[in-house]
């Protein structure tokens, strides 16, 4: 049983945008019975509503709406003051990987969230307006630890594993367990207050490799049961949702997919699910496909920033699939190469997607994609038509502790080969200014300013500090 002590919350999620209105959430979580007080407005009070019960735990929601411009709400006594600004000069924050595989939650909170206290203090000096989460929001490799049926997962899985209920219930309150130990880390939780966020999962928020792992393991009952449990969480802690009361955001509003856009003005943001349709022969399922290929066509003043979770560009992992089948001691990180879309499995999707990249890049602009996945910063670029060009920028991760120098350099090298998956549209790993290696092995995360409607990125690297603007 999770044991909630005191309330947890605000925590602010962007629902979506309209002309005239930000619709936003507020998520809650409180001690089992305990009251909670209304969230108010300069245009009224909103009573937070039960979103779900766990053992000792109640969540809440509160949907309220507020114009652009600088605005603020109060809950239990305090003031969030907010910036909803996403035209004309703006800034966009991206993080991802906000965790560990093995004893995240054992961690020292200072050394563990130092990144994060370095968002807060760059959002007081010039306030983010949308805070933009990638992937691996929880790392939720632990949460099968403790119960007989998963213990051993997934190298270990139960031919007739009988009555799910307790898996199901341990399941749901580990899951609670690793959102609540996240959401009261006091850097996050006063960001999480103050700027509205969105969040695109990845494969942590299940469990490492999910859907690349084997079709036995993704496919038994346990499996399943593990998905269905990730999938409860994902709505609730990193959407303020549940099944069929998804935000107008969501391209299909059954979740068989769980795929989003935002229309702001002067920019789209597109984040497609690839996990919901993933298996080991494909990325994304035709519900995935058919919200990508049905994109409105990009105005001429319109940019793109596509939310990848797992980089779109990136070196020619091929040549390391090749490598693992003669080097025995490799195949257990087969999953991970089989996650990106780079791996010879998805090829034919990876050009797809390009090619999608391609078309939105007709209107004239750059197209900007923001991924994380892969615990290194780096960035590459692809030409598209008319002299646009396809920017891939990487952020990863904000918690999670770097690989060692070694493999980033690896990396680097093996880039320097290119890669062509389609004719005439040659692929380069790129530095990031400042930097002289192609792959930075410090934590990390990313700003995206609009400047008088121009677009810039900064990284801001643990050990270098910020690194010198590059246009986009």
């Amino acid at each position: 049983m999770t044991q909630t002590t005191k309330a947890i919350g605000p925590i602010l999620y962007l629902d979506h945008v309209d002309d005239q209105q930000f619709h936003l959430a507020a998520l809650f979580i409180l001690p089992k019975g305990a009251e909670i007080p209304a969230l108010e407005t300069s245009f009224g009070q909103v009573q937070p509503q039960v979103l779900t019960e766990y053992d000792a735990a109640t969540v809440y929601r509160a949907r309220f709406s507020l114009p652009p411009g600088a605005q603020e709400y109060r809950w239990n006594g305090e003031t969030y003051p907010l910036h909803l600004n996403l035209q004309d000069d703006t800034r966009l924050a991206f993080v991802s990987c906000n965790g560990e595989e093995t004893g995240d939650l054992d961690r020292e909170g200072s050394e563990r969230n130092v990144m994060w206290a370095r968002l807060r203090a760059e959002h007081r000096a010039a306030p983010f307006a949308l805070l933009l989460h990638g992937g691996d929001q929880v790392y939720a490799d632990e949460v099968t630890d403790g119960h007989p049926l998963t213990q051993s997962w997934p190298s270990s899985i139960p031919d007739d594993p009988g009555d799910l209920s307790s898996l199901h219930r341990h399941l749901r309150e580990r899951f609670l367990e690793r959102y609540a130990a996240l959401y009261t880390s006091p850097d996050f939780a006063w960001l999480a207050a103050r700027v509205p966020a969105v969040m695109q999962w990845d494969d942590h928020d299940i469990c490492d490799g999910w859907g690349s792992l084997a079709r036995r393991a993704t496919n038994s009952a346990v499996g399943r049961a593990i998905f269905a449990a990730a999938r409860e969480a994902y709505l609730i802690f990193q959407a303020a949702a549940v099944d069929g009361d998804l935000p107008a955001r969501f391209a299909d509003p059954q979740g068989g997919h769980l795929g989003w856009a935002i229309h702001a003005p002067g920019f789209r943001l597109v984040a497609p699910d690839l996990r919901s349709e993933r298996t080991r022969r494909q990325i994304m399922g035709p519900g995935g496909w058919a919200f990508m290929e049905t994109q409105p066509p990009l105005r001429p003043d319109e940019r793109c920033i596509l939310m990848s979770s797992v980089p779109l560009l990136g070196p020619r992992l091929s040549l390391l699939e090749a490598l693992m089948i003669v080097v025995p001691r490799m195949q257990r990180y087969e999953d991970d190469l089989r996650d990106q879309w780079q791996s010879r499995g998805h090829r034919e999707e990876w050009r797809r997607m390009l090619r999608l990249m391609v078309e939105m890049g007709r209107a004239g602009q750059n197209v900007i994609a923001v991924s994380g996945e892969i615990h290194l910063a780096t960035r590459a670029v692809m030409p598209l038509d008319a002299g646009a060009v396809l920017h891939q920028l990487v952020a990863s991760g904000i918690a999670h502790r770097p690989p060692p120098k070694g493999w980033a350099r690896f990396l680097g090298a093996l880039s320097t080969l290119g890669d062509d998956p389609i004719a005439g549209k040659h692929i380069r790993i790129e530095r990031i200014p400042g930097q002289v290696g192609r792959y930075v092995a410090q934590r990390n995360y990313l700003t995206l300013d609009r400047r008088n409607g121009a677009w810039h990125a900064c990284w801001q690297l643990e050990d270098s500090g910020r690194s010198p603007e590059l246009a986009l």
